[in-house]
């Protein structure tokens, strides 16, 4: 399943990118982030891999991120891996005056039966989510509403 989501950033670049770029910042647009742990690698490089841990629909879900190619300012491409599936999100940043064009390319790839029928059944439902994360960004790098005082 490939899709795109793209979204419109009320910052500079640069000033984008340091938001963005910054774990600290993780748990105040992504919603139900509870832990992150560096595991390998140069911390934010190409190679470097962090396992994150979430509560999504009362559930915990672990995934292991992979930092796959860090061509800033223009581009950064993440691998997630958890069970079942793997997600490859091509993140493509252009900057417009004062403001940042976000453009993400996700692909998943479903590895067990469950997760393909998922996938098949409700891809609208990985899309949401993938827009709410932008949604959430955006209020957070803007105007400093995080997702945690929701």
């Amino acid at each position: 399943m490939k899709y795109t989501t793209t979204i419109v950033i009320n910052l500079p670049i640069k000033a984008f990118l340091k938001i963005l770029l910054d774990e600290q910042n993780m748990k105040h647009w992504m919603r139900g982030l509870l832990s992150h742990e560096h595991l390998s690698g140069e911390r934010g490089e190409e190679g470097s891999r962090m396992s994150m841990r979430f509560l999504m629909n009362k559930r915990e879900m672990e995934m292991v991120e992979t930092i796959l190619k860090k061509e800033l300012p223009d581009k950064l491409y993440v691998a997630y891996d958890s069970k079942g599936v793997h997600n490859i999100q091509k993140n493509h940043f252009t900057a417009q005056g004062d403001k940042t064009l976000w453009s993400s390319e996700s692909e998943f790839i479903f590895e067990s039966f469950w997760m393909k029928t998922m996938g098949f059944l409700l891809p609208g439902m990985f899309k949401k989510q993938s827009k709410q994360y932008a949604e959430d960004f955006k209020k957070f790098a803007e105007e400093g509403i995080s997702v945690l005082d929701m």
